[in-house]
Order: structure tokens, then C-alpha cells, then sequence
């Protein structure tokens, strides 16, 4: 969540499209987890498959978040009539497409890399693939 925001309540606009322009490099790391569609990504998402590659590399190696969930999402109460305005911020989300470098690792093996980044994947809701830096 960020600590300050511009506007409290946004629109959520159309539908994502495209190829992202930027951050479908490997700029950290030498293995990375990408994004093959585009899709909103909930904080709670990003941290737990952050939990999944930290449980699994057990304090060997370093992990880097390419995302970052600044987008606000509304939802009004339960058995709440139509009308009566927006409704209050849920939860925030981070914007993805198609190409864009999702985390970044170093510091462990490929084979332990490449399983953590697995398990991550199973926690997010968009079609990803790992990606190394040797291969770019």
C-alpha cells in the first residue's frame, strides 16, 4: 500500500492491452519471473508468492518486487442499494502487462530459482515464465 496518494478514489479504466514498455528486462538478479498477459495484481498476491520464494530459498539468495500495487480499488458494503456514491477503498493493485519483470532473484542455484519462482506463480493470477539473464 503506498503511504500517500494523489487521489483517494480513481477511475478503474478499460481493459489492460499491450506489451509493457518498460521493466521487461532482467535489471537486478539473474533469474526473473515474467508476465506472458496482462492483469491487476492484488498486494496480497505479491506477498505471497513473496512468501513462497522466501520460505523456499530459506535465507540463501536475494529477492526483488518489480511491482508495486498503487492503484486504488473500491467496493461497497454488502447488501448496499445502488447509488450512494463510490465506495470505499478495498484494497490496492498493481497494474501488469504482457512482458513486464514480475521478481527478480540471485544468489541460489537455477534449479532452486527456478522452483521458487514455480511456486510463486501457483499464488498470482496471470500466466508468467521463468526467465534468466544468460538467456536474454
Amino acid at each position: 500500500m503506498p503511504k500517500k496518494v494523489k487521489h483517494r478514489k480513481i477511475q478503474r479504466g478499460g481493459a489492460i492491452r499491450g506489451k509493457a514498455g518498460r521493466g521487461d528486462q532482467i535489471s537486478f538478479g539473474s533469474y526473473g519471473l515474467k508476465a506472458l498477459d496482462c492483469s491487476l495484481i492484488s498486494a496480497r498476491q505479491i506477498e505471497a508468492a513473496r512468501r513462497a520464494m522466501t520460505r523456499y530459498i530459506q535465507r540463501g539468495g536475494k529477492i526483488w518486487i518489480r511491482i508495486f500495487p498503487d492503484k486504488p480499488m473500491t467496493k461497497k458494503g454488502d447488501e448496499t442499494p445502488m447509488g450512494k456514491g463510490k465506495g470505499a477503498v478495498d484494497h490496492f493493485v498493481a497494474v501488469v502487462k504482457a512482458g513486464k519483470v514480475l521478481f527478480e532473484m540471485d544468489g541460489v542455484k537455477k534449479e532452486i530459482a527456478k522452483e521458487a519462482m514455480r511456486l510463486a506463480a501457483y499464488k498470482l493470477n496471470v500466466k508468467t515464465k521463468f526467465v534468466s539473464k544468460e538467456e536474454e
